[in-house]
């Protein structure tokens, strides 16, 4: 059986705080609600989340670097395994009474060794034209004993391996002197004691006898002086006989260096190897050990991750492999930037400044009490997107909502604010590359693919001193990922203006869209701290006024 998989709810690639704290926000009034909502977040969390979560005592979100259907995603428990010394008797036991058609094959330490199918099994039957030679294969005692059920008249060391064949004391003495050698395994039904006799004077290692049959007891005390086995069957002597055949260790007819797959391998990956080798089932192993089983047939209809939109509605700000999951939700703050579902879906989007303003006031609507460290995260987004309510993006709403959080969690607004953005406001020991994702989202402007990060500082001169660096990271990007343009905002916090640099072509978008020289690499834009309400939409009116290519 496959255990259910959660709902993620997941916020936009190159999270900011606003992305990750209304994820687990949101997890939270799901699971309030009694639905299993998982918080996750699809890139690496910066300073100023990190400042909140730890002030907060709030674990990070599960990472989720795709979407992509994988191994993992159809693999199911493999709760019945056999090991590789089994004999065949247990494991047509196995498969019969759980209808099986393949069983793993397993060492002591549980690692995968084999996989055997009913079809060997059935091959192996059908090649019994006579008694096996199980002297090379490696059979106990013990094996004959639980497979032909019988009673041990006179014992020895069971986990000794059988060195003779299997014989059948038939015909007359004479055949049973040439036949039967020394240290073999005989058969022998209800016969005269001289039959009996001459077995033993062979030098046998075990008599096997047939039918519950009648045992002299001067038998029973010749065979405690040789040390050697004496069994009684209640199965007749070709029952036995078939039996003992089935004594045969698995590994014998085992499948060795099955084909596998890792719990990481995507389904588009393996598709062409099951194609292939046309198997039904296949082992999942992880570092040797096996983690389950993988059906041909569940890869024609692979279930879909379902997840929850959070903080964006975009496909090119989404996790990679969106395109491949169920969407069961929105819950955003931003244009509509049309993602398509198969069906309809339930989305909550409004014109305000955070996406947390929402995510609380819909615990507060469904009577969903907000815990101090959810109302802590909640708050530090609102302070992250509005700028402590600086950004023109801010309503009276976002600063309601905010306060109310800032009561149920028992901080100052202003002093916490403060202490968060200037956690996030430097950029330490980020690199180019990493300042130029920061926060990155990327927009169809007309007919040109951009993106645009954007990081907040209290001093700016800091990025501006490594601006070469930057527009070589930010051409760097634009040539790997084929955007037409690299836009980064260094927002001046204390100042309440943006530098906004650039990499990349039509600049002549730039200068229309902010009547500004562009022909540089960067232009100042006071007043402007908003992505959303202030970059965007210039940016959207200025392509309908260029002159078309």
């Amino acid at each position: 059986m496959k255990e259910t998989k959660p709902i993620y709810a997941i916020g936009h690639r190159n999270p900011d705080t606003d992305s990750i704290c209304s994820a687990i926000g949101y997890a939270h009034l799901k699971q309030a609600l009694g639905e299993n909502v998982v918080a996750a977040r699809a890139g690496k969390v910066n300073a100023e989340t990190k400042y909140a979560l730890e002030y907060f005592k709030v674990e990070q979100p599960l990472l989720i670097t795709d979407l992509y259907p994988r191994v993992k995603d159809i693999t199911l428990n493999c709760k019945l395994v056999v090991r590789q010394h089994d004999t065949l008797r247990h494991l047509g036991e196995v498969m019969r009474g759980n209808d099986l058609k393949s069983v793993p094959v397993t060492d002591s330490q549980g690692n995968l060794v084999g996989i055997v199918t009913v079809s060997d099994l059935a091959k192996r039957y059908f090649q019994e034209l006579g008694m096996q030679n199980l002297a090379d294969m490696r059979v106990r005692y013990r094996d004959i004993i639980r497979a032909t059920d019988s009673k041990v008249l006179v014992s020895g060391d069971e986990g000794d391996t059988i060195k003779g064949n299997i014989r059948i004391a038939a015909g007359s003495l004479k055949t049973i002197q040439e036949v039967i050698k020394e240290n073999d395994i005989v058969l022998i039904g209800d016969r005269h004691d001289e039959a009996f006799i001459d077995c033993l004077n062979q030098g046998i290692a075990c008599l096997v006898v047939t039918g519950n049959g009648r045992i002299p007891a001067d038998i029973i005390e010749e065979a405690e002086r040789r040390h050697m086995f004496v069994l009684s069957t209640p199965y007749d002597t070709y029952t036995a006989a078939r039996l003992i055949n089935q004594c045969v260790p698995i590994r014998r007819i085992m499948h060795e260096n099955p084909v596998c797959f890792k719990p990481l391998d995507l389904l588009s990956d393996i598709k062409g190897t099951m194609d292939s080798t046309n198997y039904r089932n296949y082992p999942v192993v992880e570092n040797g050990r096996l983690m389950g089983l993988v059906s041909r047939d569940a890869l024609m209809l692979p279930e879909r991750e379902r997840v929850i939109l959070v903080d964006h509605n975009e496909r090119g700000q989404a996790v990679e492999g969106i395109e491949e999951a169920k969407i069961l939700e929105i819950i955003d703050h931003h244009r509509l930037g049309g993602i398509q579902t198969s069906e309809p879906i339930y989305t909550h989007q409004e014109p305000v400044g955070c996406t947390a303003t929402i995510v609380a006031n819909m615990h507060w609507h469904r009577d969903v009490d907000i815990p101090t460290a959810i109302a802590g995260l909640l708050l530090s987004a609102i302070l992250s997107d509005t700028v402590l309510f600086k950004s023109p993006t801010c309503t009276e709403y976002d600063k309601k909502t905010a306060q109310k959080l800032a009561d149920i969690a028992g901080v100052d607004i202003n002093e916490y604010g403060l202490a968060m953005l200037k956690a996030g406001s430097g950029i330490g020991d980020m690199t180019p590359a990493e300042i130029v994702k920061n926060d990155m989202k990327e927009f169809n402007i007309g007919d040109y693919r951009i993106t645009v990060s954007q990081i907040s500082v209290m001093d700016p001169k800091e990025v501006l001193d490594i601006e070469d660096d930057l527009i070589k990271a930010m051409g760097a990007v634009c040539e790997k990922n084929g955007y037409d343009m690299s836009l980064v905002m260094v927002t001046d916090i204390i100042e309440e203006g943006t530098y906004l640099l650039y990499a990349g072509s039509p600049k002549t978008l730039i200068g229309e869209a902010f009547k500004q020289d562009a022909s540089g690499t960067h232009v100042y834009l006071p007043g402007v701290m908003s992505r959303k309400k202030q970059i965007i939409p210039p940016l959207s009116e200025a392509v309908k006024r260029l002159p078309t290519q």
